[in-house]
């Protein structure tokens, strides 16, 4: 429910007992959901790149929420070695998972780079490394009562264009590969849920954006490995001072927030903002690009993901 026009939030229920799960927690929107998650009493772990900034982040969050229960583990998204290490780590402790938030990402590097497995970088951290670890953390999902995987895309996923004679973009252009990791990852959520419903896996799949918010995830992609970016920084830095098109981290998470926890978040829905264009506002349904609606794509590309990360999920 909306409790102010102002400043738009979300009432989060109970969560105490919870287990939550966020990817790239120690900074932007994934720093902003496992506050709103520890303050309403779930358990969270941090799942992060640099362990070094995951304390920092521990120790920030622990100063506004003392009874806040965290802690860190390593994960890189881009390894699907580092991946499968935490699946098994989690999987050995044996604790059933609650909420899973795929949210870290890279956005726009200006030159092509690649994952430790030879995948195009934003395809394979921002789609590949998150299809593989939920299959890894699938079994502590199925066994919690009722649990929740939600992805976080983008409202460039309109411009996205699955082209499966390139997934890798090795006709590399950074906004046409960002865009295509982001179509993928809604795409994912879709189909994932779907696949749920039909094997009765117990698990909820949702998607959401957060339509232009300010973090720094438009700093890290163009600035990758030390690039220069200075006209792209410049032109973001200017339009950040238009106030009706940007918001900030505490009003950028409530889409993906409101998908985690709320009773009234459906299965395969898709959460956004919602005032103008789906940039800045209090979460509603997300309109989905037509291109995510291809039932024929999403299993093919369900498919090749298994493939080229040697997962596997269950038959449905």
């Amino acid at each position: 429910m909306i409790t102010s026009k102002l400043l738009p939030d979300i009432d989060v229920p109970d969560l105490h007992g919870r287990l939550a799960v966020v990817t790239g927690a120690n900074s932007g929107l994934g720093y902003g959901l496992t506050g709103r998650l520890a303050r309403a009493g779930a358990e969270v772990i941090l799942a992060v790149r640099n362990e070094q900034k995951g304390v920092e982040a521990v120790k920030r969050l622990r100063e506004q929420i003392p009874e806040a229960t965290l802690s860190i583990r390593h994960l890189d998204l881009a390894s699907l070695s580092s991946i499968a290490g935490f699946g098994e780590e989690l999987t050995t402790e044996g604790r059933p998972i609650d909420i899973l938030l795929n949210n870290a990402g890279l956005m726009m590097p200006p030159v092509r780079d690649e994952t430790e497995d030879g995948c195009e970088l934003q395809f394979g951290t921002n789609h590949l490394g998150h299809f593989a670890l939920t299959a890894h953390l699938l079994p502590l999902l199925r066994e919690a009562t009722s649990s929740r995987v939600v992805s976080l895309s983008s409202l460039i996923a309109r411009t996205g264009r699955l082209d499966f004679d390139d997934l890798q973009s090795l006709r590399y252009r950074p906004h046409r590969a960002y865009a295509l990791s982001k179509l993928a990852t809604l795409m994912f959520a879709r189909e994932l849920n779907r696949r749920s419903v039909v094997g009765g896996w117990g698990v909820r799949s949702v998607a959401a954006h957060p339509g232009a918010t300010v973090t720094n995830l438009q700093i890290t992609g163009p600035t990758h490995k030390g690039a220069s970016a200075r006209v792209f920084l410049a032109a973001n830095k200017a339009s950040h001072r238009i106030g009706w098109m940007w918001q900030q981290v505490d009003q950028g998470i409530l889409p993906a927030l409101y998908a985690a926890t709320s009773p009234a978040a459906a299965g395969g829905g898709y959460y956004g903002p919602g005032g103008f264009g789906e940039l800045t506002g209090a979460p509603a349904p997300a309109r989905l690009p037509p291109r995510s609606l291809n039932e024929a794509d999403a299993r093919r590309l369900w498919s090749m993901s298994e493939q080229l990360t040697g997962v596997t999920y269950p038959t449905a």
